[in-house]
């Protein structure tokens, strides 16, 4: 993020970053550059998916002046009843960061261990790329405590489609949904989900193959949730 922040005003841009996936308990873009950060609140905000709802967040002028401005104006906000329910959310915000880390980071390090999975995708383990990038970026999770990578698992399994349905379709305690931040654990096929409307060469640039599987960990027990997957795999 500091990086692209360096790029993007030494060429006279903003730079915004989507900070879902994160949230502010586990990577705050502001200090590391950014103007602009976005959430979408449904997500682990609310933690519940109980509202649809965001959050632009920023400096006085442009959050406080000009972004406010433009909501009270032109009426896209949200109603009172939601931003209650995303207020409450809040209070618990880090302990659920903390439970969603600990048991991502669990089922990613278990998945590299089955027969069958190509790679697994976290930025938790050594495996990743960017590991030492996100250990720099991301917060720790509790003073002392582990880096917070994320809820959310993605792997990919030999066979394709076929074998990543197959993983799917056997679940019993997973919701299958394109949602996350959730309290339950999630599971999609991001190639026809969440990317399933942009062209194959644009997903095969994302890394999005036919065989990913994406898994965004609830609050159950880490062992339910393998125990669920065990039998697709």
């Amino acid at each position: 993020i500091r990086a692209l922040a360096d790029i993007a005003h030494g060429a006279g841009a903003i730079l915004c970053v989507d900070n879902c996936f994160l949230s502010p308990v586990l990577q705050q873009p502001l200090k590391l550059g950014a103007d602009l950060v976005v959430h979408s609140a449904t997500k682990y905000l609310d933690g519940q998916g109980r509202c649809m709802g965001g959050a632009v967040v920023g400096d006085a002028q442009r959050v406080g002046k000009e972004v406010f401005g433009f909501m009270r104006t032109a009426g896209p906000s949200m109603s009172p009843f939601n931003a209650w329910v995303f207020l409450k959310g809040l209070e618990t915000l880090g302990l659920r960061m903390r439970a969603h880390c600990e048991s991502a980071l669990a089922l990613a390090q278990w998945l590299e261990t089955q027969k069958g999975i190509r790679r697994v995708f976290h930025p938790g383990l050594v495996s990743h790329p960017q590991h030492e990038l996100a250990k720099r970026q991301h917060l720790k999770v509790s003073p002392g405590g582990i880096t917070g990578f994320g809820g959310i698992v993605s792997f990919e399994v030999e066979g394709g489609r076929e074998a990543a349905w197959k993983v799917i379709d056997s679940v019993q305690m997973l919701s299958i949904t394109a949602n996350l931040g959730d309290t339950r654990t999630t599971i999609t096929h991001p190639a026809t989900t969440t990317h399933g409307r942009i062209s194959a060469e644009a997903r095969k640039l994302a890394g999005i193959t036919e065989g990913l599987v994406r898994v965004a960990v609830g609050l159950e027990n880490v062992e339910d949730i393998i125990n669920d997957l065990s039998g697709g795999l």
